[in-house]
């Protein structure tokens, strides 16, 4: 029996497709290994959005290629559809960009008929959305449910909109019948994901990303979860409307990047450090101590020391639940890489480090307003001698006694470096 190892790198996108891809080659007779076992076929998902997901990923097929010297691998994913004809020549068996995943099995059956290295990277400016599914995942209690792929926002600092093309949103029927499959296989929280969420339905009449969240929230599903927001999105009719939908988490990813105006202003983000606390401000009214997370870039072309202190005092004034810190990664291709004053490496360095330290305040700051509060928690895997899952806000615990794939009320009553200790009441 043929054996398959997938590597996943970046967004909840690409795990999405990855196990999309994976659901392709069991149906053909594979078996799943994880990606550090010798396989006879490996597939490596990859990012570009920083430096560091593009190394990573080159070093993975590195990785796999010593492992098992006769391997077949794969790329596939953002780094695929820029650098196809490169990653031939760096190890890769087949190249798959972001348009042609569904027929992975079939191109890996070409290639090994043909004897050589194959590209099926296609031009993704005009694609469709694409038609993949998941029929199971190896995770028992959460599934991700892709229903949105594309961007048009052309972010000075983002190579997303190039690699990933324009917006495509999934058909209302489809989202249905993935989330009621899930649901009667027994998951027990969706997360809704999108390479921009929120410009959901722009390419279909009528349609917008709460009739996507209201498919998607079928009869029986105990959680549905939301992938990133933009704060333009976030107006009163949304907000209220989310409201009204009972399995919605009170968790909500806002994607800030920058606390200062003038930077989001070179950055091209589409609304101001005034529309964000707006948007805040609403989510608050609507849902009660509802985490807010976002990410910030620190270190942007021309940041001066007066905007990064803007940057730390915003994030300060928000109190977010979590706050994920990026320096600024230069992408070839983008209009900040031609921009003047890049910043040197040790500032954007410095900057992030101040800016995580804000952040982990904030986090214990609203982790703490939990304690010895008592929630329901979905235990997701095995821990110890319990499990350990998430609240409906994302506060992670961890409980003696607790079963994986079940649901209980828990009272947390401690809390250190990010995690709950629970007890089962």
């Amino acid at each position: 029996m043929k054996t398959v190892a997938f590597y996943t790198l970046g967004c909840k996108v690409n795990q999405y497709d990855s196990e999309a891809m994976l659901d392709e080659f069991i149906k053909e007779g594979f078996t799943e290994l994880e990606a550090d076992k010798k396989a006879d076929v490996y597939v490596i998902n990859t990012c570009v959005v920083t430096n560091t997901g593009e190394r990573k990923s080159l070093q993975m097929v590195r990785r796999c290629r010593k492992i098992n010297p006769e391997a077949f691998i794969i790329i596939a994913g953002c780094l695929a559809q820029r650098e196809a004809d490169n990653l031939l020549n760096k190890g890769a068996d087949l190249v798959i960009g972001n348009s042609r995943r569904k027929d992975i099995v079939k191109l890996y059956k070409k290639a090994l008929m043909q004897k050589q290295g194959l590209s099926a990277v296609e031009s993704i400016k005009k694609a469709d959305f694409e038609p993949l599914s998941v029929e199971n995942y190896s995770h028992k209690t959460r599934a991700i449910l892709k229903i949105q792929e594309g961007c048009d926002r052309f972010c000075t600092y983002c190579i997303i909109p190039y690699v990933r093309g324009g917006i495509r949103s999934r058909k209302l029927q489809s989202i249905i019948k993935e989330s009621s499959n899930f649901i009667a296989q027994g998951y027990k929280e969706i997360v809704l994901t999108g390479i921009h969420l929120s410009s959901y339905g722009k390419d279909l009449k009528d349609l917008s990303l709460i009739d996507a969240i209201r498919a998607a929230a079928q009869d029986g599903l105990y959680r549905l979860r939301l992938g990133s927001l933009e704060p333009v999105a976030i107006t009163e009719e949304f907000v209220k409307s989310l409201s009204q939908i009972p399995s919605i988490c009170p968790q909500f990813h806002l994607s800030l990047q920058s606390g200062s105006d003038s930077v989001l202003k070179r950055m091209g983000r589409r609304y101001s450090t005034e529309e964000f606390k707006n948007a805040v401000a609403l989510l608050r009214k609507y849902f009660k101590d509802p985490a807010i997370t976002t990410d910030i870039i620190c270190g942007f072309p021309g940041e001066t020391e007066e905007e990064h202190m803007q940057s730390l005092e915003f994030v300060k004034e928000i109190q977010f639940a979590k706050v994920h810190v990026f320096p600024y990664s230069r992408r070839s291709g983008t209009k900040a890489a031609a921009m003047p004053e890049q910043i040197k490496k040790e500032i954007k360095n410095s900057r992030a480090h101040d800016m995580i330290k804000i952040g982990e305040y904030s986090q214990q700051k609203y982790a703490e307003s939990f304690l010895n509060k008592t929630m329901p928690v979905l235990y997701e895997e095995e821990y110890k001698d319990g499990a350990a899952g998430y609240t409906d806000n994302y506060l992670r615990v961890e409980t003696i006694g607790a079963k994986p794939n079940s649901i209980l009320n828990t009272r947390l009553v401690s809390y250190n470096n990010g995690v709950f200790i629970g007890r089962l009441e």
